[in-house]
């Protein structure tokens, strides 16, 4: 498939903004699908993380393309790739979100490049996102986004990187998680996501390839960056994360991290195979 790069670079520097609420509810629906693993915070505060559940984007039914996405030409620029997947991230926190106020996200398109993987072309789409709330911005976040071809991919991660089993790692915490349909459904609804591979496996598994349903990015990301939380005694002020291989659902998986000899935290997510699908260093 011929991608004309110049085009989809020329999305690089558009921007729009979004006013979102964190709202008494929103802050129970998250803590009751992601507890018990989240890190505690001062009262008031929104849970670490919640910010991947504020403002989603919001297009009527007509307006989704064929795998529950927005169709593609707006603020994103339209890769002629069919998968979408996070590759990965960059968290830098400044301050605390607090349940009750409204948060203001300005984002903007900070890069688009192209390459060849082992399964075909990947295009990446660096997006920057600034989080403010009544007293400034709190949240500054670099989001890769990568499209690829629609190649099986059971064995292929995000980035077309090695799957490959994990070595078995020292840690200093470990916890088990259900990834079941219903946590990924109420995941999916809480980000407004219809992304269908997370919760239609007829089609993640007839039309996509996948083995099962996948488990969202963000959904690791947040018991990853939580997880350091709790291991650092206080929020991560840099968070770097990416993705390594998809997981399926349902399985029981493994959030893990260990204290490293400069003070930062690493800490992964590891499948029932003991296989990494996502990897992350948090600094205080």
């Amino acid at each position: 498939m011929a991608i004309d790069i110049d085009h989809l670079r020329s999305w690089i520097g558009r921007s729009e903004a979004a006013e979102d609420v964190i709202t008494p509810r929103l802050a129970a629906e998250y803590r009751a699908t992601v507890a018990p693993h989240l890190a505690p915070v001062a009262s008031g505060d929104a849970p670490l993380a919640l910010h991947w559940c504020l403002t989603p984007p919001i297009a009527p039914q007509e307006q989704l393309g064929p795998d529950g996405h927005p169709a593609r030409g707006g603020f994103l620029p339209p890769v002629p790739l069919p998968r979408r997947m996070w590759a990965g991230g960059r968290i830098e926190t400044s301050g605390a979100l607090k349940v009750g106020e409204t948060v203001r996200r300005n984002s903007t398109i900070q890069d688009v490049t192209l390459k060849e993987g082992r399964s075909g072309s990947l295009c990446f789409v660096a997006v920057r996102h600034d989080y403010a709330g009544a007293s400034g911005t709190a949240i500054s976040e670099r989001h890769d986004i990568v499209y690829r071809d629609a190649a099986p991919a059971s064995g292929a991660g995000p980035a077309g990187s090695s799957t490959a089993a994990h070595e078995p790692a020292e840690h200093d915490l470990a916890w088990e998680v259900q990834a079941t349909p219903t946590l990924l459904f109420r995941y999916s609804a809480m980000t407004f996501n219809g992304h269908r591979i997370h919760y239609d496996e007829p089609y993640v598994t007839k039309v996509e390839g996948y083995p099962g349903l996948v488990v969202h990015g963000p959904l690791q990301a947040t018991l990853l960056f939580n997880l350091a939380a709790v291991l650092g005694g206080a929020t991560p002020r840099v968070f770097d994360y990416r993705g390594l291989s998809p997981m399926f659902a349902p399985t029981t998986f493994r959030v893990l991290g260990r204290r490293q000899s400069d003070g930062t935290i690493r800490c992964w997510t590891e499948n029932a195979e003991g296989r990494a699908c996502m990897e992350a260093t948090a600094a205080g």
